[in-house]
């Protein structure tokens, strides 16, 4: 042991008994965190110093501070210092009232907090996240933020795929003016020193206007009246849009969230199976429906994403190659084409869907954006997939998308379909049994069309499939030019009609005889700043030819195509006149609907706003998506 530890120490004292190097930097890092933490230290003194020593001017900072940030958030939004003073001398009282509404947030979280910085902070992210997200979504598709969309967080990741999201020089600017704003603060520190009753009284004084915006109609309609918010209602675009110039971004924002709490959907009054059933007790009685002597067709529904016929715009003649609607229009000439009404424009897909799916009419649950939220997800609800799966034919819903966007996965199989394909391409898991092509940012309709005949060919029974097309999705900037959106939109039209000619080509060699219902979902959302709707115009009638679509009814047999009304109708009748092609049987609720097309055969607040609710048809719609289902249907005997 001696001979080991004179060693040792002879070794050390050869290394001229230096202490050992790997211990110099642990006892320097040491000593730099000390030091840095005695100048953060020293610091924050100095900050805390500074609170009280520019009082003044801290006080004048805090009072600023929110028209600094309102200003801000509307140049962000707009784009433009300009527009933002000309908001001010043209809508002196929206804007006052947007920088009341900024001035009360501010004191709410500065009674919660009392540091001005943390303050600051927290509102300048609210204000910079909605404003900057507004700026993106209007440029992308003319639609304006409002609070409802925050459903959608969720799929942030899916909803930035849809977007131009374009980092500005000016952006840039505002977003380093905003932050060197929250440094300053944050240096001098300033800080309030309210006690615990003047702070819980901001606070409760915040919560009942709060309440009082959302929920109490007096209140909130006589401020607004004030302040010359405009709060009309309207689900039109244009509108939307005459609105949103009057009111600013914060009236805005706040008077929507009214309106959507005021037009929630609510339970008829009289709403009961007694008060349901007489309406139905007055229709023909049931048909028994044999398929045409029966033969059951295939039923194959087809929303194409986007899909649009500008050629209804002359002012578009001369931009629109004939090649573009080339196949469409044949295989309009082969079957039978109708002009018919959509609920949205640009946007809002699910709207459309819903009324396909169901054979209702969004109208009646008070034009909901996202109609699919509203349901009775508590069981099976009687959409037409659960009609045809009682006939005895294989359903299936198809879409080339994430599954759960709008919650389809989980809530499509309540409608009624024993089979759901979708394809994520963010995770790059498909339920898809073909290859999967894309064309510009999503799946073609090329991969959809033989998703189709791969269906068809392995299944022993007749089926009715849904299908939901993305290709024709938004961004249009990935064609040969960028900067034309329109043209690329051409282009990806006419792509999507080339594989539609080819699947019809198919459908005609297929055994099988197949009933397909063709249509696009709504006119496609454009840029608003390049957009081709700027250039045409839009007189309050023209503008309802936002809302028609061309679509067409085609068979590979002797379908009866004459069954279709030759007048224009609304989406949610489709399914009834499918239906009556192929002789499928009816109950009184079937027949009721058959009777309501034709005394009423547009029934759509997007297409004219000037038509009035219909009590019978709004409770019937009620019923089935979200009462007790007491109409007659293929659920109601389960729920019973």
């Amino acid at each position: 042991m001696a001979d080991k530890s004179i060693k040792h120490k002879q070794s050390a004292g050869a290394k001229g008994n230096m202490p050992d190097i790997a211990e110099v930097p642990e006892e320097t890092d040491v000593s730099e965190q000390k030091e840095r933490f005695r100048k953060f230290k020293l610091f924050n003194q100095r900050r805390g110093e500074r609170t009280e020593k520019f009082k003044k001017l801290n006080y004048a900072l805090l009072i600023i501070f929110p028209v600094f940030i309102l200003s801000m958030a509307e140049i962000i939004q707009g784009c433009s210092v300009t527009r933002y003073f000309s908001m001010w001398g043209h809508h002196f009282g929206p804007m006052l009232f947007g920088l009341a509404i900024t001035y009360l947030i501010f004191a709410f979280f500065l009674a919660i907090f009392r540091t001005g910085w943390i303050t600051v902070l927290i509102e300048s992210f609210i204000y910079l996240a909605l404003s900057t997200t507004e700026r993106f979504k209007y440029n992308t598709n003319g639609n304006h933020l409002i609070i409802s969309d925050m459903k959608l967080f969720r799929s942030v990741k899916s909803l930035t795929s849809f977007a131009y999201i374009k980092i500005t020089w000016d952006l840039v600017l505002c977003y380093l003016i905003v932050i060197a704003a929250i440094l300053l603060i944050y240096f001098f520190n300033p800080k309030v020193k309210w006690k615990p009753i003047p702070r819980v009284s901001i606070g409760a004084v915040f919560v009942l206007i709060a309440f009082g915006f959302v929920m109490c109609p007096p209140f909130y309609r006589t401020a607004y009246s004030a302040f010359g918010i405009d709060d009309t209602y309207t689900i039109r675009q244009s509108k939307i849009n005459e609105k949103f110039n009057k009111n600013g971004f914060i009236g805005f924002l706040l008077q929507t969230l009214s309106e959507d709490y005021e037009h929630r959907l609510k339970e008829p009054e009289d709403y009961s199976k007694d008060h349901v059933q007489d309406y139905l007790k007055n229709t023909s009685p049931v048909t028994s429906g044999n398929f045409n002597g029966g033969v059951k067709p295939n039923v194959i529904v087809i929303m194409s994403e986007s899909f649009a016929d500008f050629r209804v715009f002359d002012e578009l003649e001369d931009r629109i190659n004939d090649e573009a609607y080339k196949n469409f229009d044949k295989a309009c000439q082969e079957g039978a084409s109708r002009r018919i009404i959509t609920p949205t424009f640009a946007s809002w897909t699910v709207r459309a869907e819903f009324e396909l799916l169901f054979g209702l009419p969004v109208k009646g649950l008070n034009d909901p954006n996202m109609p699919q939220r509203e349901l009775n997800k508590e069981h099976d609800l009687p959409a037409m997939a659960q009609y045809y799966d009682s006939w005895g034919y294989n359903t299936a819903y198809v879409h080339p998308f994430q599954p759960t966007f709008y919650g389809r996965k989980s809530t499509y199989p309540l409608f009624g379909f024993k089979n759901l394909l979708f394809h994520d391409d963010d995770t790059n898991e498909s339920d898809f049994t073909v290859d999967v092509e894309h064309y510009g940012t999503y799946v073609d309709d090329s991969t959809i069309f033989n998703q189709l005949i791969d269906l068809l060919n392995n299944s022993d029974d007749p089926m009715y499939i849904h299908t939901t097309t993305m290709q024709n999705h938004q961004p249009y900037n990935l064609g040969e030019d960028p900067d034309d959106e329109f043209g690329n939109y051409l282009q990806w039209i006419q792509y999507s009609n080339d594989a539609l000619d080819k699947f019809l080509n198919q459908l005609e060699q297929l055994d099988e005889p197949t009933l397909v219902f063709f249509v696009g979902d709504h006119f496609p959302s454009l840029r608003n700043e390049t957009s081709v709707y700027n250039d045409i115009d839009l007189t309050e009638e023209r503008e309802s030819l936002l809302y028609e679509q061309t679509c067409f009814f085609w068979s590979n047999y002797d379908a009866d195509l004459s069954k279709i009304p030759d007048e224009k109708f609304s989406f949610f009748y489709v399914p009834y006149i499918l239906l009556d092609i192929i002789d499928a049987p009816r109950d009184t609720f079937i027949e009721k609907m058959m009777n309501f097309m034709k005394e009423l055969p547009i029934y759509s607040t997007a297409f004219d706003p000037s038509i009035e609710h219909v009590e019978e048809l709004d409770e019937l719609t009620y019923d089935r998506v979200i009462g007790d289902i007491y109409s007659d249907s293929p659920v109601t005997e389960i729920e019973e």
